[in-house]
């Protein structure tokens, strides 16, 4: 934890409130961080001392920005906060039961320490609350499309949207003008479509299980597998839901129970067998969707790796462009170790970016604009 530096006017708070723990970050208008506070494990106490200490110690904040995982069909751009916004997120719990109910208390804590300065909340789902119809919906039984408000809401959007803007401003080039593959590659992961600042498609659905191999959730199944499991198999729904959502992906392939990358890889160079197939799934459905991203947009100009893995792991980022040589994409290899924001490309002709992740930009961003439209 650090205190607050900022003593003037213009800080953002940036409120990033997970499933058990609380991340705060104070950012300047040029999106320096001015203090940071970790809490983990957090229990959504409001009344933390040192939560509260922290608080107190920014001078005048212009704003403070949440993070919120699912805005459903109702929140398709940030807004300002007040009580039915809290209950509209609140009422989403169901969407996403692991994130909306930290959302929440994160959300309660800072309105209650910090109650004379706007509240925003900005929502990974937003981002590709626009795709076309074609991306984004499922080819379901209409009744139940209507009855559940079925869709597919994409996620990490906060990050994809900062990673297509920075991806532009390193490039020097007009984001309007750019066809953009966005790779966020955590434990989670997803890809973004982004043609002209705008998601066109994306590989995570209605929830986030959809899409890429991950840690330890599975990404796309046949769903007649999973019908499969539920009736010849007699797994229990809870069993099932489980088990994809967090002994699946690398987890499931390896038997490492966190699915962390960095274990995957000691653990296929030192001769694991199922570690290394466990990669080459991983690889092969990265690849594919990569292809996938750019046909849905006629052709690919960037293509841009972020999160943990993208930024940090220089072997998957050479395995997926190996094999998108056909797209216009290569590697310098001069630039193997490269983790932060910096341009790898090869000879070709796509720009192929590292790009840290800074939700916490996107979130200021945002939360600015909003107070700046409503004032």
């Amino acid at each position: 934890m650090s205190r607050a530096e900022v003593t003037g006017t213009g800080a953002a708070v940036v409120v990033n409130a997970g499933s058990s723990t609380l991340k705060v970050r104070v950012l300047g208008p040029a999106g320096t961080t001015h203090g940071s506070f970790d809490l983990d494990p957090w229990d959504g106490d409001a009344n933390h001392p040192a939560l509260a200490d922290f608080l107190a110690s920014v001078a005048d904040p212009e704003v403070v920005g949440h993070r919120v995982v699912h805005g459903g069909s109702r929140f398709r751009q940030a807004v300002v906060i007040d009580d039915d916004v809290v209950a509209a997120i609140a009422s989403l719990a169901d969407l996403a039961p692991l994130h909306q109910p930290g959302a929440v208390a994160g959300i309660e804590a800072a309105r209650r320490l910090l109650p004379g300065v706007p509240h925003v909340a900005c929502f990974d789902t937003a981002f590709h609350a626009g795709m076309p119809a074609a991306a984004s919906q499922y080819a379901l039984p209409e009744t139940w499309i209507r009855q559940f408000g079925l869709r597919r809401y994409g996620f990490h959007g906060l990050s994809h949207a900062y990673a297509a803007r920075r991806a532009a401003d390193l490039l020097g080039r007009d984001l309007a003008a750019l066809r953009i593959v966005t790779c966020h590659l955590g434990a989670g992961a997803s890809l973004a479509a982004v043609a002209g600042g705008d998601s066109v498609d994306t590989t995570m659905g209605f929830t986030p299980l959809e899409g890429l191999v991950m840690a330890t959730r599975s990404g796309s199944v046949d769903p007649g597998l999973i019908t499969w499991l539920l009736q010849r198999g007699k797994l229990g729904v809870d069993e099932l839901a489980t088990g994809l959502e967090r002994s699946a992906g690398l987890a499931g392939l390896t038997g490492i129970p966190s699915g962390d990358m960095r274990e995957v890889l000691r653990a296929a160079d030192a001769g694991s067998e199922p570690a290394r197939l466990a990669l080459a799934v991983y690889v092969h459905r990265l690849r594919r969707e990569i292809a996938a991203m750019a046909a849905a947009m006629n052709g690919l100009d960037v293509l841009v790796f972020t999160g943990g893995v993208g930024e940090h792991s220089s072997r998957v980022r050479a395995a997926a462009a190996d094999g998108l040589k056909f797209l216009g994409v290569s590697l310098d290899p001069t630039q193997d170790g490269v983790s932060s924001d910096a341009d790898i490309s090869g000879p070709d002709r796509v720009r192929v970016l590292v790009i840290t992740a800074r939700e916490d930009i996107e979130i200021a961003r945002q939360a600015r604009a909003v107070v700046t439209r409503a004032s």
